[in-house]
């Protein structure tokens, strides 16, 4: 297997109402073939079995009225309690819309780590002191909503996945994707060389690397800068910020 053991396999631990929709798209291709080879290990928390009646019941009203349920504090906390019972010294994290957005350099910290604990509500949210008292990470994916958070948690872990030795088959190609030197990635081309009357750019077929290399910064510098003004600018401070220590 890859560069871990299986005394240090990095681990998902997931706590959902609906553990059946795992592992969906995480149990095929690259992720399916690392999963089965112990590369990483998965395992759902049913959040229901936590629930202290006999009809199971996760959720009540909100105080202070309102449309819609939140999930009990107690259940919440019997199953989080559950998943860091035998040590797993990993961070709690719940998807929440208004979490921090999640970024790449975060996603490479969870990665070197041992793992997560994904809490995915469901409803209007989570009770607040749960969240408070676990000390939960917010993480969102985006200004968007969705129906739950289990789809939140599948990206999460792709995206971890991803950067763990011996899951993508040739790892060098992580050093160009998009965030990787805070911009977005260059555009790709492949056969066939004309398609459609378009053809590829004359630079990538004229075998000159030192070329093709300036025009993939170039065209990366220009597409962030038009798509993504916020990291443009980050990335216009930093790239500052170096020159400046370089020639203090």
């Amino acid at each position: 297997m890859s560069a871990r053991t299986r005394a240090n396999t990095w681990r998902a631990r997931v706590l959902t109402l609906i553990p059946e929709v795992f592992p969906g798209s995480l149990g095929v291709s690259n992720a399916g073939r690392a999963l089965a080879d112990g590369v990483w290990d998965l395992e759902t928390v049913d959040i229901r079995d936590f629930a202290g009646d006999k009809h199971q019941t996760v959720d009540d009203a909100p105080f202070g009225g309102g449309p819609g349920m939140v999930m009990r504090p107690d259940v919440a906390d019997g199953a989080i309690e559950a998943a860091l019972a035998d040590g797993f010294a990993a961070p709690v994290i719940y998807l929440s819309p208004r979490g921090r957005p999640l970024s790449q350099s975060r996603v490479r910290e969870l990665a070197r780590g041992p793992g997560v604990v994904l809490l995915c509500g469901r409803f209007e949210g989570v009770d607040e002191r749960v969240l408070e008292a676990r000390r939960a990470e917010e993480i969102s994916l985006g200004d968007f909503v969705l129906s739950g958070g289990e789809l939140a948690a599948m990206a999460l872990i792709d995206a971890c996945l991803r950067l763990l030795p011996g899951v993508v088959g040739k790892e060098e190609s992580l050093a160009d994707e998009s965030f990787e030197r805070g911009l977005l990635e260059y555009p790709h081309y492949t056969r066939p060389q004309e398609w459609q009357g378009r053809a590829v750019p004359e630079v990538l077929v004229s075998g000159h690397h030192e070329r093709v290399r300036a025009w993939r910064r170039e065209q990366s510098e220009r597409t962030t800068k038009e798509r993504r003004p916020d990291l443009w600018s980050r990335h216009v401070a930093a790239r500052d910020e170096e020159l400046g220590n370089k020639n203090a």
